[in-house]
């Protein structure tokens, strides 16, 4: 005689929720479930990329710039700081940074900025947790707050906030994520708000900021004026001024209408992520903004399940992914950590949300000490005309209108007219970056620059290292002094064979020499002054002039 079947009462009322819960008016906008193992695979590989050009930049680049004797030191920066808030306490809750406990010799800080690199390749390759991720979000964190005017950028924190998205995509044990549970679908939900937040408040600070963003006219003069053209931006700017308009047309269709569809149905979704990458792409294409475009790329691929990636990847590969999917789910410790998170995130964007409603937008603000929830911005005006800072150099004793000046190059901002356009996007020139800034006031407001010169007079080989080449080989020279130029690119065809044209505009600092008093009070007053040559100071930083 058969055994009668056990009763199916449960199974029966589980599957009947199921299908309540399928045909849910909501679920049905949203399409249904999907899982994001292979989306957690591309993202993190991308993220642990732009870390590492993060990292690795900084390595190159942070003796001369950010070491006990380079022009912005980070040692002297932190004194100020404590010195300020009382305590070392009180510093690290103003500005949280591992420096204030670990010290910032640059034995350290090197030390700090190669283990950054070497965790990064371990991403790029697959390696990596929860805690792995959370040290590459401290490490450059940290580097963030005590980078002073070279870490003034907007994507510094935005590669903080989605650095810390990225912890609670991965379990805590284990090194392999592809073989761990899938995330949980709320942390994938943070990173498309923050792709949103990332694009409406570009597209906002545009129209708020400058006119030419309102008449279609900004792309006339943006290719041209940005901070490091490339080959391309020589290219471009030629183009007639209708495909110019058709480009900010673009641009704001991009980053005012599509950022809303990625809250949206899933195929709306992903036609939107379509459109975010392809126009970082056209940005990455056009033009040396570092590593900006590279990781606005990053929280964009959240707009991507397993189904729309895995086009891109090996039929078995994903089979394997859905085979883990069906078996897998986060724990409830991983749960409860992404909800804990999205609240918190939802508390913090209190603040950027009023931000953007404001018609007082504020461009890259962050509204935390650590960063987490912040409001972004690019490009919020255009400059309609190019002007560079020139270094000149001459070892001659007397100055005069024979004085044989030679000019030293920064290795990709424009200087020599003849010299082609360079290709660096996503590697960072710092110090290329910043002296395009310098171009627009006087050389109090990027007093480093000054620091920067003297250091050349003193032959300092750190200095020396930021440039593309030293004209002054066998001996620093005997006086430098800043012109200031504008540039813009010469026509095709026009057969001069250069890529720029310049007139020189005026004297930006007069000639110095390495002993000049003015130059010293200046460098006193900051503190730059080697003990050996210090003298007392004219007064605060603000008051120093180097020219009478």
């Amino acid at each position: 005689m058969a055994r009668e079947a056990p009763p199916q009462d449960g199974a029966d009322d589980d599957a009947a929720l199921l299908r309540r819960i399928r045909s849910h008016p909501l679920c049905r906008f949203l399409g249904p479930p999907q899982t994001y193992l292979l989306t957690r695979f591309v993202l993190l590989r991308l993220l642990g990329f732009v870390y590492f050009i993060a990292f690795f930049s900084l390595a190159r680049q942070l003796g001369p710039l950010l070491g006990p004797q380079g022009l912005l030191p980070a040692d002297r920066f932190l004194d100020r700081l404590v010195a300020v808030t009382g305590s070392e306490g009180a510093a690290f809750r103003r500005l949280p940074t591992l420096f204030l406990w670990l010290g910032a010799s640059e034995g350290v800080l090197q030390a700090a900025a190669w283990l950054g690199v070497a965790l990064s390749l371990a991403v790029c390759a697959g390696v990596t947790n929860a805690v792995v991720q959370l040290a590459l979000w401290a490490l450059y964190l940290s580097f963030v707050h005590i980078g002073q005017v070279f870490y003034g950028y907007g994507w510094e924190h935005q590669l903080a906030e989605t650095g810390f998205l990225a912890v609670f995509l991965c379990p805590v044990r284990g090194f392999r994520p592809f073989r761990a549970p899938p995330p949980p679908v709320v942390v994938i939900w943070l990173f498309r708000w923050l792709i949103f937040r990332i694009m409406l408040g570009a597209g906002l600070i545009k129209l708020r900021g400058d006119p030419c963003w309102r008449d279609l006219t900004c792309l006339v003069y943006h290719y041209e004026t940005q901070p490091v053209p490339n080959p391309l931006s020589y290219y471009l700017h030629q183009l007639p001024a209708p495909v110019h308009a058709a480009g900010v047309l673009f641009n704001h269709f991009v980053e005012l209408v599509v950022p809303w569809f990625a809250f949206g149905p899933r195929r709306a979704r992903h036609v939107a992520g379509v459109f975010l990458v392809l126009f970082q792409g056209i940005l990455i294409a056009s033009g040396n903004l570092s590593f900006l475009n590279w990781l606005t790329i990053v929280p964009a691929i959240a707009c991507f399940d397993d189904g729309a990636l895995g086009r891109l990847f090996p039929s078995r590969l994903r089979e394997r992914a859905a085979a883990l999917a069906a078996q897998l789910s986060p724990s409830r410790a991983h749960r409860a950590a992404a909800v804990a998170l999205a609240i918190t995130v939802l508390c913090l964007s209190v603040n950027p949300v009023m931000n953007l409603l404001s018609p007082r937008q504020a461009m890259n603000a962050t509204f935390d000490s650590f960063g987490l929830v912040n409001t972004y911005g690019a490009f919020g005006s255009v400059g309609r005309e190019r002007y560079e800072v020139i270094l000149e150099g001459t070892s001659d004793e007397a100055l005069g209108e024979g004085t044989r000046w030679l000019e030293y190059d920064l290795p990709c901002k424009p200087g020599d007219v003849r010299r082609r356009p360079c290709v660096i996007s996503p590697y960072h020139y710092r110090l290329d970056w910043q002296i395009w800034f310098a171009a627009f006031g006087s050389y109090e407001r990027e007093p480093w620059l000054v620091h920067f010169i003297y250091k050349l007079l003193s032959g300092d080989a750190g200095a020396q290292r930021l440039l593309a080449g030293n004209p002054f080989p066998g001996a620093p020279p005997r006086y430098i002094r800043a012109e200031r130029y504008r540039y813009s690119f010469t026509r095709i065809g026009d057969g001069s064979g250069a890529w720029w044209r310049r007139v020189r505009v005026e004297e930006y600092l007069p000639p110095l020499s390495v002993d000049d008093p003015a130059l010293l009070r200046f460098l006193s007053a900051y503190g730059w002054l080697p003990s050996s040559r210090a003298r007392s100071p004219a007064g605060e930083p603000g008051g120093a002039r180097v020219a009478p």
